[in-house]
């Protein structure tokens, strides 16, 4: 295929077992970025006269096929998946085994799924709302993978039509779910050292399967708004917890950094996850005291699978194939090297 970007994209992708896969869609407007010096293409806007949904769906739908690309096909980053060691990416009908409320707006729900045996602390789902008028799939984390059973757990907070839709789901209901995304915790660094796992609101789930996984002292750190604890005994299983509320109804009064004062905690590495300003103290802590975190960036997401970079982030360090510094939060992250990233 051309590359003159002037020219209408109609043959997106091509894998050696599926042929070439065209979108046989009137496209209104497309933009291309080459930023892999010809290998990789992302798209920007794909609009195309009250069709949009219908592109995104396709698109997902490439991405997703377990095919191994080769060089000469255009491969939405996958190969860079199997380099880093990403799970592959696959979009499923599955089906919910049991779904409650822990808290105010906060669901618990788990889903059989086969996607569980690849999981890894730190990564997450793509939940597809049945009402087509969302449009797009929501992100979210996974709190815990158990092979065995073949099934995950994800805890979420109502934030919108999507989510509230979610909630409403029943023991028995079908839903479609696209996984394993993004690359998780590094494990391995956190063995035989003494750790901090440090989670603020809806960031502490993905905590649970790391805290469950990770060799070594575990310090769970967590921050509410108020007393509703939720999974707080799931990880007491796992380790010490010390809690910090806004309002003082439990642990320390303040945040994260307060608890950890106030009993005088040490570590030799971070794992985080939470609401932006808990991660730039973390970044700051851990820059004080010369310790290496590791945090998982939270935000809202499009595709989720890297090709419409509406998830960026900004980086230290220019990006090696398109020399600009930043990274797509859904596929290079959402974990990263506290000192890696500007927030």
């Amino acid at each position: 295929m051309g590359t003159d970007r002037n020219q209408p994209l109609t043959s997106i992708c091509s894998y050696p077992k599926a042929g070439i896969y065209t979108l046989e869609v009137d496209l209104f407007r497309l933009k291309v970025l080459d930023i892999e010096h010809g290998l990789d293409w992302a798209l920007l806007v794909a609009y195309n006269r009250g069709k949009m949904e219908s592109v995104i769906d396709d698109l997902r739908e490439i991405y997703s096929q377990r095919h191994t690309p080769t060089m000469e096909h255009m491969r939405f980053g996958r190969d860079r998946d199997i380099r880093k060691g990403h799970s592959m990416k696959q979009k499923q009908n599955a089906v919910v085994l049991s779904q409650k409320e822990t808290a105010a707006d906060i669901y618990d729900m788990w889903i059989e799924t086969s996607l569980a045996h690849d999981a890894r602390p730190g990564q997450f789902l793509c939940v597809y709302p049945r009402d087509k008028s969302t449009l797009l799939p929501r992100p979210i984390s996974i709190c815990e993978a158990d092979a065995k059973k073949g099934a995950v757990r994800i805890v979420y907070r109502i934030a919108g039509a999507g989510t509230r839709e979610f909630s409403g789901y029943r023991a028995g209901d079908a839903v479609s779910i696209l996984g394993t995304l993004g690359n998780g915790f590094p494990v391995e660094e956190g063995s035989g050292k003494r750790a901090f796992l440090i989670g603020g609101g809806i960031g502490i789930p993905p905590l649970l399967e790391l805290a469950k996984r990770l060799d070594g002292e575990k310090q769970v750190i967590l921050g509410y708004r108020s007393n509703e604890l939720f999974l707080q005994e799931d990880l007491e299983k796992h380790g010490a917890v010390y809690v910090a509320t806004e309002d003082g109804s439990a642990g320390s009064r303040g945040n994260v950094m307060d608890a950890i004062r106030d009993n005088g905690l040490e570590a030799d590495i971070i794992y985080a996850c939470g609401p932006m300003p808990m991660l730039r103290a973390v970044k700051k802590y851990a820059a004080e005291h010369q310790i290496k975190a590791y945090i998982s960036l939270e935000e809202r997401m499009a595709c989720g699978v890297g090709v419409c970079l509406g998830c960026v982030a900004g980086t230290k360090e220019p990006d090696h194939h398109s020399h600009v510094h930043n990274a797509r939060i859904c596929t290079d992250g959402p974990v990263f090297e506290a000192d890696a990233v500007e927030i």
